[in-house]
């Protein structure tokens, strides 16, 4: 199942991978883990983004990069500290660009801007009290393609970073586990004056589950457009 926003078709392949595609370029943003791309294998990615190191996944690159992808991965994600197995960034066969918080730039003529995600201490921490994505360990990546503007914020609250962000497509983590409440989200949606919004990263597992249809239902009341679309790969 597919949605499409002008010339963008924009697919969600469970957990926090989605793609989007026009028609010259395919983007994957953050593919892989728990399973989610198992007997997927279309490595036709002109471009790769990766936020954070809980969804740094090697073998999910691998799955959805072409020979020639540029994978832009955020600079903080280190292998040796990951708590699973994993291969180093410097292994992965494809031109590489390591991201900083608030670097801009082009690759595979697509317009980025990263963008710091944390939970604040007023958000989303653990027992006691530690965010559970610190400040500083992890980016969002706003994607201009020729003028449509696709937000991803990865992990993260609601942060200052925001102000005065606009996006016309929002990728929309809707677990209220680990990320941005479902109000804030509908909140920051009306705010950047996005066109649609897309529920990505829940029901992957138990605390990543959340109610899509509750939510869809109350952002229509705001006269939001939100498609919920069913996990594909």
């Amino acid at each position: 199942m597919t949605v499409t926003h002008g010339d963008l078709t924009i697919d969600w392949l469970g957990y926090a991978t989605s793609r989007i595609t026009d028609d010259e370029h395919v983007v994957y943003v953050d593919p892989g883990r728990y399973g989610v791309l198992e007997g997927y294998d279309a490595r036709d990615g002109d471009l790769v983004l990766v936020t954070h190191d809980d969804h740094y996944d090697p073998d999910g690159i691998e799955r959805v990069a072409a020979d020639d992808a540029v994978v832009c991965v955020f600079e903080g994600i280190d292998s040796d500290e990951i708590d699973r197995e994993s291969r180093p960034v410097s292994e992965l066969d494809y031109r590489i660009r390591r991201v900083g918080i608030a670097d801009s730039f082009e690759a595979s003529g697509i317009g980025i801007e990263a963008i710091s995600a944390y939970n604040t201490p007023e958000g989303h921490t653990d027992d006691d009290g530690t965010p559970y994505h610190p400040e500083g360990e992890g980016v969002g990546y706003r994607l201009d393609f020729d003028g449509t503007a696709v937000f991803y914020p990865g992990d993260s609250d609601v942060v200052p970073e925001y102000e005065g962000l606009s996006a016309d497509v929002f990728l929309a983590p809707i677990d209220d586990a680990f990320t941005m409440s479902p109000d804030a989200i509908l909140d920051l949606a009306e705010r950047m004056g996005a066109e649609l919004v897309v529920p990505v990263h829940y029901d992957t597992f138990e605390a990543l589950e959340a109610d899509d249809e509750a939510f869809a239902s109350d952002a229509r009341k705001r006269g939001l457009r939100v498609e919920v679309l069913s996990p594909e790969a």
